[in-house]
């Protein structure tokens, strides 16, 4: 295998919810793994030729396994129902090394909101918490019991004093008052929020609305609905235009400029659709773009003539695309 990647095999599949399922991923020929740090994830090529990212949720002291979990998604690209209905345990999976999008940073004391699946990352947060000793609480939502994964773990003495569950039972107004929660906030505390959009809008709006600093509140966002709800721009329409046929396209708000594209007949290469893979980024030969994505480092932003179509939207009223 190249430097950059990894064979792992499947050593053990678990149910943790109703439609999501753990997979211990281990060295296909022994040895240790490369180390990762709380927050960080794989990409995974997945039977069938699809591209996926899944955060690491086993505690980053680990050196001889890996653990990821994936939710079925019935109406997905197709990713993750393949991981559901093609992968057995035995078979070794490709994968990229861990990266990092969503670094635990120092604080005096953390707040963790997670939705769903959005679990993952926060669960290696939490075991590396608990090791350091720190002041930390876990607020996880979910719409009912059977649908919370690794509950039995999170109710264990370990960590069950830090962690509240909240079941709304799909009414979203029987759930965690993110308002309340985040009405004060102590010296040094940082949030960290990984969820469905909703949430993630919630928890963005409540954090600008009671003044929390921009510096120590932390997304990781899995599609790209939920990369615009956090974004602190508020989506508007722009075109784009197409370099080789002039033809324009508008992009309204709550759409891509990706399924735009698609809608209207152009074939644009994408894998994760959220803004981390890389694989949609298009040269912008005339515009502003709005980059919203993990994929390119901070300095790259302001220079970089090309985005990711799949997340990224535009500061100018139109952007002129190298399709």
């Amino acid at each position: 295998m190249a430097q950059d990647s990894l064979s792992l095999c499947v050593q053990r599949i678990t149910p943790e919810a109703e439609g999501i399922l753990s997979y211990e991923l281990v060295p296909a020929e022994g040895g240790s793994l490369p180390p990762f740090e709380a927050g960080s994830h794989l990409d995974v090529h997945v039977p069938g030729g699809f591209l996926r990212q899944y955060s690491l949720c086993n505690d980053s002291a680990e050196t001889h396994r890996y653990l990821i979990a994936v939710q079925r998604d019935a109406k997905g690209r197709g990713g993750s129902r393949a991981m559901h209905e093609r992968v057995r345990v035995g078979e070794v999976l490709t994968t990229s090394l861990p990266r990092c999008d969503f670094p635990l940073l120092y604080a005096r004391s953390y707040v963790l909101v997670a939705g769903g699946i959005g679990i993952t990352p926060m669960l290696s947060m939490a075991w590396q918490l608990e090791r350091q000793g720190a002041n930390w609480h876990l607020h996880y939502c979910t719409r009912s019991p059977e649908r919370t994964a690794f509950r039995e773990l999170l109710a264990s003495p370990a960590f069950a004093s830090h962690v509240t569950f909240h079941h709304d039972g799909g009414d979203p107004s029987r759930g965690l008052d993110v308002r309340a929660l985040l009405a004060t906030r102590t010296g040094g505390t940082r949030l960290y929020c990984c969820g469905p959009a909703p949430l993630m809008r919630a928890v963005r709006e409540a954090s600008v609305h009671h003044q929390w600093p921009n510096e120590k509140v932390h997304f990781e966002a899995f599609t790209a609905e939920a990369t615009g709800a956090i974004s602190n721009r508020a989506d508007t329409e722009f075109n784009v235009v197409i370099r080789s046929t002039g033809a324009t396209y508008p992009v309204p708000p709550g759409q891509t400029v990706l399924n735009v594209l698609r809608k209207n007949g152009l074939r644009v290469q994408s894998d994760c659709e959220a803004g981390t893979c890389g694989t949609c980024l298009t040269r912008v030969l005339d515009g502003d773009p709005d980059h919203r994505d993990t994929f390119l480092a901070e300095p790259q932003r302001n220079t970089c003539r090309n985005m990711l179509v799949c997340v990224s939207r535009a500061r100018s009223r139109k952007l002129v695309l190298d399709l």
